[in-house]
């Protein structure tokens, strides 16, 4: 057998309460030595399920009822080997997964255990896997000191700014980047012929997706191993894969190079994932195109006119929220020993969450705030919000808030001028599935909002609620359900009703499709554009990645380290941006173009995010000021005086 892998005609299924349902439908598909192969699909698809098979983690409800899964490593002599056939829980599948086959997991955080040091899970795999002839040619397991000594060389070759100190880390200390570069370390350690990367980089920024990217490539071209890329990210298929397969309800329905189904797709599931990812040349009007559609109808509860009547002093020309100075700081104390963790003793630092922001929301726009995560973004909402306090600045921080002609200072609210202010600025969360009670029905949890809130009787709030789901296109003999048993496009649906509920003014959308498949996204995203249009709404919406904010954004802001860095119209930004943490931005998207590769390495790896690796007249050290400058009308640029 000349490949590496051969799955032949691959069916799994499992055994529920309702009957049986086909995961995997007859698949096949093959993988070259040293190659790399995209398996895409949206979530359902039934794309992990074949990497679990491929490693013998199916769950114990799943079967493989048909076809096989041939593994011949080529740098040895030993047989080809039918994994389909090998017993999961036998030796012989032990000693190919994680020796031969590795697998880096979707979720790093969830993947890693919480109670052992990233060292000691590196080392178990070595362990477990690694072997070493003495002189006389037996085998002998290594030594802790052996282990240790090849693990801080893998923690070295994925990156880790301090390997000996890594040995000693929980993965809850390391950033999300650093987290997956563990995982990465963990599954090669070994050096495996081939590794299964299930969607490694869909829960990180763009700049940290990129480096991950470039390291995987880098150390596959290093091993000398393949890799198969499960992805629903049609952008990092294009900057990976020598080879796709795409799959649709459990079914290959297309395959072929890279090149070849880019060109010319012929199944209209790839045609329709093609044109659900957003693009910075897309033209004013143009919508994405999801696979399924969302019919949002206004019921008549929801086209009146708001109880709150404007003044005569109102400006409709005004900003609805004015954001001045606003600053928040942490005290983050490190204990290294068990004696300061019990005493209160340990080092301690201020880290500066939100720095001096200072920005203006015009009524019925919508704002893009975008940065990496850490930079601050989500904590400056939750102070917008009274979720988090700012920093009692000399009273120099001020958050206004404009009523229809009713100033609000928001920072000086307190108990009932608080609850009704948040009545005008409502929330749609990151996570769909964290964010709504699994206690509670869909009823209840838009119900809630109106009942905290004494809006209505019982019969306004029935007919609320169904006009509520018909709005973001969910059927109303749904509200008896439970979120566990919506998909997770409609649990964000539901999410942003709950965040309707109360007809706010404006809503601050923070990462509400990040953790979306791109079709879902897309039908998200139209839907949030609807809604604008329909209820006269005002967005802030946050994000990390800049095509999405491209596209359904007015103005976007870029923040970084705690600070705004620029902010100009949405098309400005993406054709001229002016800053170097907004030029990496701009680089590190992936396009669905495998004519529009990544120049992986000219990014600034690592130091894009610090502050004082940037470029004059953009350094900022912490003890230069900077100003705010409009370099062109509305592109406002943080720098130097002398370079303004």
């Amino acid at each position: 057998m000349k490949d590496l892998l051969r799955v032949e005609n691959l069916t799994v299924e499992f055994g529920v309460h309702e009957g049986i349902v086909r995961a995997v439908d007859n698949v096949s598909f093959a993988m070259p030595p040293g190659g790399t192969v995209a398996l895409v699909g949206e979530s359902g698809s039934g794309k992990s399920v074949c990497s679990q098979a491929i490693m013998g983690l199916l769950p114990r409800p799943a079967k493989i009822t048909s076809g096989s899964i041939l593994f011949k490593d080529p740098r040895d002599a030993s047989p080809v080997v039918d994994i389909a056939k090998l017993d999961r829980h036998g030796p012989e599948m032990r000693e190919i997964c994680g020796g031969e086959i590795s697998i880096i997991f979707q979720e790093p955080m969830t993947s890693l255990s919480a109670l052992h040091t990233v060292g000691d899970q590196i080392g178990e795999a070595v362990e477990l896997h690694g072997q070493h002839s003495d002189s006389g040619g037996r085998s002998r397991r290594l030594s802790r000191a052996e282990i240790d000594e090849i693990t801080i060389s893998m923690l070295r070759m994925v990156g880790f700014p301090d390997p000996k100190r890594a040995l000693r880390t929980y993965p809850f200390e390391l950033s999300g980047g650093l987290r997956q570069r563990a995982m990465i370390a963990m599954a090669l350690v070994c050096r495996p012929a081939l590794l299964i990367a299930d969607e490694p980089t869909t829960a990180l920024d763009v700049t940290i997706q990129a480096q991950i990217l470039r390291l995987m490539k880098d150390l596959q071209k290093e091993l000398g191993m393949a890799l198969l890329m499960i992805t629903h990210d049609l952008g990092v298929v294009a900057n990976v894969a020598d080879d796709v397969v795409v799959m649709y309800r459990g079914k290959v329905v297309e395959a072929g190079g890279l090149r070849d189904i880019y060109r010319d797709p012929q199944h209209p599931y790839l045609k329709a994932l093609l044109h659900a990812v957003p693009r910075f040349d897309m033209k004013p009007d143009e919508r994405l195109a999801p696979i399924r559609e969302i019919k949002a109808t206004t019921g008549h509860l929801l086209q009146q006119k708001p109880e709150t009547k404007p003044l005569p002093t109102f400006n409709p020309k005004a900003p609805v929220l004015k954001v001045r100075h606003l600053s928040k700081t942490f005290k983050i104390r490190k204990a290294d020993t068990l004696l300061e963790q019990l005493l209160g003793g340990g080092a301690t630092r201020v880290v500066r969450a939100v720095n001096d922001v200072s920005f203006d929301v015009m009524r019925g726009e919508c704002l893009g705030l975008v940065g990496e995560s850490g930079c601050g973004k989500t904590t400056l909402s939750k102070m917008l919000m009274r979720g988090v306090s700012a920093d009692p600045n000399e009273g120099a921080g001020r958050v206004i808030f404009d009523d229809w002609g009713r100033k609000t200072d928001v920072l000086m609210l307190e108990g009932d001028d608080l609850a009704r202010f948040r009545t005008k600025l409502q929330f749609i969360f990151q996570d769909p599935f964290g964010s709504l009670n699994p206690r509670m029905t869909v009823y209840d949890i838009l119900v809630e909002p109106l009942v905290i809130h004494r809006v209505g009787d019982d019969a306004y709030r029935r007919e609320m609620v169904g006009e509520l789901m018909e709005l973001v296109g969910l059927d109303r003999r749904q509200l008896s359900r439970y979120p566990h048993s919506f998909s997770g496009g409609q649990r964000q649906r539901i999410g942003i009703a709950r965040a309707l509920a109360l007809r706010p003014d404006m809503v601050i959308c923070d990462e509400p499709v990040s953790a979306l498949d791109v079709s879902i996204q897309a039908q998200i995203l139209n839907l949030l554009k609807d809604l604008q249009k329909k209820l006269g709404l005002t967005y802030l919406f946050i994000s990390h990645n800049l095509a999405v904010v491209d596209y359904i954004a007015d103005r976007i802001a870029v923040m970084c380290a705690g600070r705004l860095v620029e902010l100009a119209p949405a098309g400005e930004l993406f054709r001229k941006p002016m800053h170097p943490y907004t030029r990496a931005l701009v680089s590190a998207v992936p396009i669905p173009d495998p004519n529009q590769r990544l120049d992986l390495r000219a990014l600034m790896e690592g130091k894009a995010s610090d502050p004082k690796q940037w470029p004059a007249p953009f350094t900022d050290t912490g003890t230069a000021p900077l100003y705010w400058t409009e370099v062109e009308p509305g592109h406002y640029v943080r720098m130097t005086r002398e370079a303004a």
